[in-house]
C-alpha cells in the first residue's frame, strides 16, 4: 500500500498557548467549584452545575496523575508513535481505523447544548490545570479539545472491538506483506491471564438489613482508575471509579442506585470477507450482484525519530461495512463495529443521574454500550443484570465467529435487539446476581437465563473458575452485611485445583512405589497439598506449591482439545486432570520442589514471601526491586478462581514476584434511606511518590481492610484534609 513521507519538524514546536479570554473563563468557573480532599486524598467535587463538577473533576484528576490522563488520550487518539516511535505506527493505524476523530468532531458539533457544556468543561478542566502548573510538561498533548471525550464513550479505554482482527494483520495488509505468516503474540507458558472483573447484586431477601446491596470489583492494571465523588446543585451526586480522563463515574453509585460493569464478550463486531477486483488504480467490490468502488481514506500518522517528528500518510480502504484491516485466505477483510458513539456517551452520563431501576433501564434503552455487562441494585430493593447492551440482530444461519460473505445482503446487521430481547435478569427469585466475565447462564442459580432462548452471538463467554466460586458463595449464604459481602468478595478459594490435586494424589498413591525416589521426595509436599483447603494465603506453603506447579503444567493444559476443538480453561483443566500421567503431575511437582529448594533454601516457602505488592515510582510502567520494601500478598490470579484477583510475575529473574493487575477500586454498597458504603484502592489515590496518598491504602489493600466511604456532606467535612478551588495552591500532603 502507498506510504507518503511528509515533513519533519522539531518536537519543541508542538507547544500551544492559551488566550486571555480562555484563562478568564476558567478562573470564573473555578470560583464555582470546591474540591474537598478527605483523609485518604479522595476528591469530593462540589459545583453549582454539572458542568462545574466536570471542570473540577478533570482538574482533580490531573492533580492526582496527569500523566495517566494524558496517556489515555494519546492512545485513543492513535498518537502513541509520537511518544514511542515508529514501532507503534501500526498500533496507531489500528486505532485510527476503528475510532475516527472526524466522526467524533461531527458528534461534538451536533451534541445537545447540555452535553456541549460538559465537554467544554472537560477540556477546560485539563487546560486550566496545565495553565496553573507550568512545571508539568505534557508528553504530547499541550491542549485538550472538547471532542476528545467523544473518542472514548462507554468507559473502558482498552475495550476496542475488532472482531478478532489483530494489529499485526493491519500492518501486513498496509505494508503489502502477504508472504510472511502473521506474528502470533506469545507469552510464557506460566503467564497468568490478566483479565476479569466481578459484580454481585443482592436482593433484600438475601441481606440482614432487608436492603439491596452491590459489590463493585473491577480487575484492571493497577492505578488504572481513581476514586472520585461529584456533587452539583443540579442534582448530580455520584461516587465511584472513573477511568483517568473521563468525565463520568464509570463504576459506582449515587443516592438511589449503583452499577458495576464487567467486560462483555457479546459479539458486537464482525468480519466481512469482501470480493475485491482491481480496476485500473482503484478497486471495486461485489455487493448484491453489483460493483461498488472501494472508498479511500488517507490516514496521516506521525512518529518520533530522535528529536523530531516524522509523518507518513497511509491510503486506507473502506467498504460500506467498515475499514479494510487485513487479508485472510486471499480475501480482503473489513470490520464492522461501533467503538464510539454520541449516544454511548449520553448513556454513560445519564446513568450516573438515574434515581432507580426504571430510570436506569431507560438509559439502557439507548442500546449504545458495546463493551460492558451491567450489574445493578437500587434503594427500592431492585436488582438487575444486562448481558451486553449494543447487540446487532443477525441471521443465525451464519457462523459469526468467522468472517462472513460481504457480497450478500443476508449477512447485514438487521438493526439492534431491544433491551428486553437481550440476556437480562430483573429481580430474580434466587435473590442474587453474579457476573465474573463468565457465562450469564449461571448468573443467578435456578433463576439464571436459559441458554436455548438466545442466539449464540449474544453470549460467547464460557464458565470460568471465578464464576464457579461466586455462584456457590452467593447461592449458599443469606443475611449478608456489608462486611460479609466484602469477605465473600475477598474469598481466595482456587477452584482450578479441585480436580488437579486429587488427580495428583491418586497417581502418587497408585502409580508410584514407596521405594521410588520421587515417592519419597514428594511425601511431605503431597501431604501439604492434600491437607490444603484450596484457599490462597500469605502464610500458605501449599499456595506456593500449587501456583508454581500449575504454571509449569499450563503448557500441557493448553494443548487439550475436545473433539479436535479448542475449549475454555475450565474444560481444559477438567479434561487434563482426567488424562494426565503420573510423570507429568508428580514429575512436575518434583521440579517445583527442587526449584524452590534451590532459590529459597527450602520448598517450605510461604506464598507471601514470594508474592509481593510494591509501588516505587508512580510511572506508567512500574519497576520493581527485590532490595526495596514490599508487602506480602495472599491473593492469587483470577485465572485459578481467586475472586480478589492479584496477577503477579517474577521480576527479571529475581526471587520475588510483584502484582501488576487485579483488584483496583473495590466497593460494597448498601442502599436504603441512606447509602452505606466501604471502599478500597490499590495503593492510594495519588500517582505522586512524595504524597502520603501514594501508598496509604497499600497494606489495607493486601489484607482486604476497607475504609468507610464519605458520601454525605457532613461526613465529608468531618473527614476533610483540605478544601480549595481549582487553581489555588494545593500542597501535596507529604509522606
Amino acid at each position: 500500500m502507498k506510504l507518503i513521507i511528509l515533513l519533519l519538524f522539531p518536537v519543541s514546536l508542538l507547544a500551544q498557548t492559551f488566550t486571555q479570554e480562555e484563562i478568564s473563563r476558567w478562573q470564573q468557573q473555578a470560583k464555582q467549584v470546591t474540591i474537598i480532599r478527605d483523609k485518604w486524598g479522595i476528591p469530593h467535587i462540589y459545583g453549582k452545575t454539572d458542568a462545574d463538577c466536570v471542570f473540577g473533576l478533570l482538574y482533580a484528576q490531573c492533580e492526582d496523575d496527569f500523566k495517566r490522563v494524558e496517556n489515555n488520550y494519546i492512545d485513543i487518539l492513535g498518537r502513541s508513535a509520537e511518544i514511542q516511535g515508529e514501532k507503534n505506527l501500526y498500533t496507531d493505524l489500528y486505532t485510527r481505523l476503528l475510532i475516527d476523530s472526524a466522526a467524533a468532531i461531527r458528534d461534538y458539533n451536533r451534541s445537545p447544548d447540555w452535553l456541549k457544556k460538559l465537554l467544554q468543561s472537560f477540556a477546560d478542566g485539563v487546560n486550566y490545570y496545565l495553565y496553573k502548573n507550568p512545571t508539568v510538561k505534557p508528553a504530547l498533548l499541550t491542549r485538550f479539545e472538547p471532542w476528545f471525550q467523544l473518542m472514548w464513550t462507554d468507559g473502558s479505554i482498552s475495550a476496542i472491538q475488532s472482531g478478532g482482527l489483530t494489529i499485526d494483520e493491519v500492518k501486513k495488509f498496509y505494508t503489502g506483506d502477504t508472504a510472511s505468516a502473521p506474528t502470533v503474540l506469545t507469552k510464557k507458558p506460566e503467564d497468568e491471564e490478566a483479565t476479569g472483573s466481578n459484580g454481585f447484586a443482592l436482593a433484600p431477601s438475601r441481606t440482614a438489613s432487608g436492603k439491596a446491596m452491590l459489590y463493585i470489583n473491577p480487575h484492571v492494571t493497577f492505578y488504572f482508575r481513581p476514586e472520585v465523588h461529584v456533587i452539583s446543585e443540579e442534582g448530580l451526586n455520584a461516587y465511584g471509579a472513573v477511568t483517568w480522563g473521563q468525565l463520568f463515574v464509570y463504576q459506582g453509585f449515587n443516592a438511589h442506585c449503583g452499577w458495576m460493569h464487567t467486560s462483555s464478550y457479546t459479539d458486537v463486531a464482525d468480519l466481512y470477507a469482501e470480493k475485491i477486483v482491481k480496476k485500473g488504480r482503484s478497486f471495486i467490490y461485489m455487493y448484491k450482484g453489483k460493483t461498488i468502488p472501494v472508498k479511500q481514506r488517507p490516514v496521516t500518522l506521525s512518529y518520533k525519530e530522535g528529536d523530531s517528528i516524522k509523518s507518513i500518510t497511509i491510503n486506507t480502504w473502506l467498504t460500506h461495512h467498515g475499514p479494510i484491516m487485513g487479508i485472510r485466505n486471499g480475501q480482503w477483510i473489513s470490520v464492522k463495529a461501533n467503538n464510539r458513539s454520541l449516544s454511548a456517551l449520553i448513556q454513560s452520563w445519564e446513568r450516573t443521574r438515574a434515581n432507580g431501576f426504571a430510570a436506569f433501564k431507560k438509559t439502557m434503552n439507548l442500546m449504545s454500550n458495546a463493551s460492558n455487562n451491567t450489574v445493578f441494585a437500587d434503594d427500592s430493593g431492585h436488582i438487575a443484570y444486562w448481558h451486553g447492551n449494543f447487540i446487532p440482530r443477525r441471521d443465525t444461519a451464519y457462523d459469526w465467529t468467522k468472517p462472513v460473505d460481504g457480497s450478500i445482503e443476508a449477512t447485514e446487521w438487521k438493526g439492534l435487539h431491544p433491551v428486553d430481547q437481550t440476556i437480562h435478569l430483573y429481580d430474580p427469585a434466587s435473590g442474587f446476581i453474579q457476573n465474573c466475565n463468565s457465562t450469564p447462564f449461571t448468573a443467578s442459580g435456578s433463576s439464571s437465563p436459559k441458554k436455548e432462548m438466545y442466539p449464540a452471538y449474544m453470549s460467547t463467554e464460557p464458565e470460568n473458575f471465578r464464576g464457579i466460586t461466586a455462584a456457590r458463595l452467593l447461592e449458599k449464604a443469606k443475611k449478608f452485611t456489608i462486611d460479609s459481602l466484602i469477605a465473600a468478595g475477598y474469598n481466595t478459594y482456587l477452584s482450578a485445583f479441585e480436580e488437579l490435586i486429587p488427580a495428583l494424589i491418586n497417581h502418587y498413591k497408585t502409580d508410584l512405589t514407596k521405594t521410588d525416589s520421587i515417592y519419597i521426595k514428594l511425601a511431605e509436599p503431597v501431604a501439604v497439598l492434600k491437607n490444603w483447603d484450596l484457599k490462597s494465603g500469605a502464610n500458605s506453603i501449599a499456595t506456593t506449591l500449587a501456583i508454581e506447579w500449575i504454571q509449569k503444567l499450563q503448557s500441557l493444559i493448553n494443548l487439550v482439545r475436545l473433539n479436535g476443538k479448542e475449549v475454555d480453561l475450565v474444560t481444559r483443566i477438567h479434561e487434563y486432570a482426567a488424562s494426565a500421567t503420573a510423570s507429568e503431575l508428580a514429575g512436575t511437582l518434583l521440579s517445583v520442589v527442587n526449584e524452590l529448594n534451590s532459590k529459597y533454601g527450602t520448598w517450605k516457602t510461604s506464598w507471601g514471601t514470594i508474592n509481593r505488592y510494591q509501588r516505587l515510582t508512580g510511572k506508567l510502567q512500574e519497576t520493581y526491586d527485590d532490595s526495596k520494601p514490599s508487602l506480602p500478598v495472599g491473593m492469587a490470579a483470577s485465572t485459578w478462581g481467586c475472586l480478589p484477583s492479584y496477577v503477579s510475575r517474577y521480576n527479571n529473574g529475581g526471587l520475588k514476584r510483584y502484582g501488576y493487575n487485579g483488584n483496583s477500586f473495590v466497593c460494597a454498597v448498601e442502599f436504603g434511606k441512606k447509602v452505606k458504603a466501604k471502599s478500597l484502592l490499590a495503593g492510594g489515590e495519588s500517582g505522586n511518590p512524595a504524597s502520603k496518598h501514594f501508598g496509604d491504602q497499600a497494606e489495607m489493600y493486601t489484607k482486604g481492610v476497607f475504609k468507610d466511604v464519605l458520601f454525605y456532606k457532613e461526613d465529608v467535612m468531618k473527614g476533610m484534609e483540605k478544601q480549595y478551588h481549582p487553581g489555588e495552591v494545593n500542597e501535596e500532603p507529604k509522606k
